[in-house]
């Protein structure tokens, strides 16, 4: 990989943790106002459209995209994903962006605790040590027995393990489909299931709120299209530490947008997780 490539692939990335926090962002707004599963319904329409798209201008079309031996996989693979959305969007609503993503940034180590029981690869000792660190930084943010603890703290938690079963899945997948296909299943799964859940929660939205929902759609689909063109210029590796950014971007909107507070707690305990996670990911890249 050239070193233009890599830097290319850097600037990508930090283009779509912008574009997501942006979408977590407006989703907090929508959420706060809205029923979650209707917002996230019309959110997988918009998605569902451009995943379908994408697909029809590949070699070979939807029927090249859509073929999998493995659909029971991909159909459980899109609903995790669409119900991590909702699990999420209800954490932003009754926590705010900044203790939510404080949370969640701790999928990487989660995957890397998931990954020998599920994939069956082999995480040695160091990885096991910076995994039981940056738990210790999860425990820091929740402060469990220094004050009322919060069940509510539980639901970023739980959208992170959804979100680390997800991935892992979406690399138990790759071993015998393409990225094009998994991501096709992915949209088209979710949509499907969301409508099914979201027409019965059904609101009238304001004007103004219908705008916010377009720019929510296109802030979705852009930010996958870019994920994409990340991950085709550059090695994963020299990408994925810079995904951390979206905990900064995100912790600014809520600071900046929603008046959230920024206690001394979640920035030790978010530094220790993401410290840990970058480890991680360095140890991974040096076993492979």
């Amino acid at each position: 990989m050239s070193q233009s490539n890599a830097r290319l692939g850097i600037l990508l990335m930090i283009a779509t943790t912008f574009v997501f926090a942006v979408q977590d962002g407006i989703s907090r707004h929508l959420a706060g106002e809205y029923n979650v599963f209707m917002v996230v319904m019309i959110r997988y329409w918009f998605f569902a459209a451009f995943v379908i798209s994408v697909a029809a201008r590949k070699a070979g079309g939807l029927r090249a995209a859509a073929a999998t031996t493995q659909p029971g996989l991909q159909v459980f693979r899109g609903l995790l994903l669409a119900a991590e959305i909702c699990v999420m969007i209800a954490a932003f609503v009754a926590l705010g962006l900044v203790e939510s993503h404080a949370i969640f940034t701790s999928y990487p180590l989660l995957i890397a605790a998931l990954s020998g029981p599920i994939l069956g690869e082999r995480v040695g000792w160091r990885r096991w040590a910076a995994i039981g660190v940056g738990f210790i930084g999860v425990l820091i943010i929740l402060q469990p027995g220094f004050r009322v603890f919060s069940p509510a703290a539980l639901i970023p938690l739980t959208a992170a393990l959804m979100f680390a079963l997800y991935g892992l899945l979406t690399r138990y997948a790759a071993r015998r489909d393409t990225t094009a296909t998994s991501f096709f299943w992915t949209g088209v799964t979710g949509s499907a299931a969301m409508t099914c859940v979201g027409v019965w929660f059904w609101e009238p939205m304001i004007a103004t709120d219908w705008l916010w929902m377009g720019v929510l759609c296109v802030t979705g689909a852009s930010g996958h299209w870019l994920l994409i063109r990340t991950y085709e210029v550059a090695e994963a590796s020299a990408v994925q530490p810079f995904a951390y950014l979206q905990l900064v971007f995100a912790s600014a909107i809520g600071l900046m947008v929603f008046g959230e507070a920024l206690r001394s707690n979640v920035v030790i305990g978010a530094s220790v997780v993401v410290g840990a996670g970058l480890f991680t990911l360095w140890r991974e890249r040096v076993a492979r």
